[in-house]
């Protein structure tokens, strides 16, 4: 079913997918990149701490399984439904996860999600995630209105959403 709109779309549609998802510098030299299949015991691993698992009621089970779930964000980046990323150092080193998603083109609205392991933790990585998708978002892509998912009960996550603005 197609829709009117009384307006055009805020952001036209293959204004994402007709490019691979970029490379995102964060502060602290850290960068935001598409996850990798060598990512996948990282990404397991991370599943194992109670902080994540509490906040995230979706789990993966296996290494395999976390490849599916990589399968689905290329497939979300394609179909410009989002985009997730690791958080990762130069090195490589994955010290967690962000995502934008429920794109809605035609509004300018998306969601932004997160996790960080619990080296990480404390120490501004998930600010500076934030930081960085939510500058690309609203100025590269055009998204007008960005909003956290996440629990006021979860008060590390409310001071993340504080510190990066």
């Amino acid at each position: 079913m197609t829709r009117a709109l009384s307006t055009p779309p805020v952001i036209p549609s293959g204004s994402v997918s007709g490019s691979p998802q970029p490379v995102l510098s964060a502060a602290q030299g850290l960068q935001l990149r598409p996850w990798e299949p060598a990512d996948a015991p990282a990404f397991l691993f991370a599943y194992q701490d109670d902080e994540i698992r509490r906040w995230h009621t979706r789990r993966p089970l296996t290494e395999a399984h976390v490849q599916e779930w990589f399968d689905a964000y290329q497939q979300d980046w394609e179909r410009e439904k989002g985009g997730h990323w690791a958080i990762a150092r130069d090195d490589g080193e994955v010290l967690g996860r962000i995502a934008s998603r429920g794109w809605d083109f035609d509004d300018g609205i998306a969601g932004v999600a997160y996790w960080v392991v619990p080296a990480a933790r404390g120490v501004g990585v998930a600010t500076c995630a934030v930081t960085a998708l939510s500058a690309w978002a609203l100025e590269e892509i055009g998204f007008y209105r960005l909003h956290l998912d996440h629990s006021t009960r979860n008060h590390a996550s409310c001071r993340v959403a504080i510190k990066s603005g």
